[in-house]
């Protein structure tokens, strides 16, 4: 019985598709630099549990660069220290990056100065944060020539840096601040503000004395109960609109009903 060409190109394609897909899974998982694992780089620091996918971007500067525990580096991200490899930049470490930070795919930081990126801030894809910026003084000269400006960039803990964001050179980025996606930052943003634009603006900030302004136009989340394991969340999330109805109306009563035994006892 003659063999079904395509059948068997069928069946030849599946297998090289599994073969290569275990492969490249292999090649990430050997290829991803830990402080367990650094490979040829060589960190000023490294923390434990910080990992940095593979493929790795650009990286270059690695004993003046610091990294914190817990941080996640995605692929192709981009680490510079100095403006070119094998400079001598003195003791101290050029990019510090802070506990529990997560860079996203394609990001770069680019420290030809000080840039220091605070503990537990988030960033989408694509986000550039750059301390060096072209001049264009002279205009003779092409701009690429001329000799560039650098300013220290700060981004305190706990920001939100959206996708495809830009961060100047002399940026300082306060406490809790989100960076909306696109937005290009320069100068000063308080603590616990929202900005979004190109320039970059306030458009949102909380304050002590008034809250959210303008307010929050939906209301914040409810966070997961203490306890609640992931097999009860699965659980839930197989139930139907009617009966997760029933099931809050009868949480609601036997919480009405506590509070009155308290009130009685």
């Amino acid at each position: 019985m003659p063999t079904d060409k395509n059948t068997f190109s069928s069946w030849r394609r599946r297998l090289v598709q599994r073969a290569v897909h275990a492969g490249w899974a292999w090649a990430q998982r050997a290829g991803s630099v830990t402080a367990e694992h650094p490979g040829r780089l060589r960190f000023g620091a490294i923390g434990p549990a910080t990992r940095l996918a593979f493929p790795l971007g650009t990286v270059f500067g690695e004993p003046w660069i610091h990294l914190g525990s817990h941080c996640i580096v995605a692929e192709q991200v981009t680490l510079t220290a100095g403006l070119m490899p094998d400079l001598d930049l003195g003791p101290d470490p050029i990019l510090r990056i802070g506990d529990g930070v997560v860079l996203g795919r394609g990001s770069h930081v680019i420290a030809d100065t000080t840039v220091t990126i605070g503990s537990d801030c988030y960033f989408g894809p694509y986000v550039y944060v750059t301390s060096t910026n072209h001049s264009y003084d002279d205009p003779h000269e092409p701009i690429g020539r001329q000799w560039p400006r650098m300013e220290p960039v700060e981004i305190g803990p706990g920001c939100w840096i959206g996708t495809g964001a830009v961060i100047l050179p002399g940026a300082r980025i306060g406490r809790n601040v989100v960076v909306a996606a696109g937005a290009v930052v320069r100068g000063t943003v308080p603590d616990h503000a929202v900005v979004a634009g190109a320039p970059a603006r306030v458009v949102r900030r909380w304050t002590q004395a008034e809250g959210w302004q303008p307010p929050l136009r939906t209301p914040p989340p409810v966070p997961i109960p203490d306890g609640v394991t992931s097999d009860q969340l699965v659980a839930l999330s197989g139930l139907d609109e009617e009966t997760a109805a029933r099931l809050a109306q009868l949480d609601d009563e036997g919480a009405g009903e506590l509070a009155r035994m308290e009130r009685e006892g």
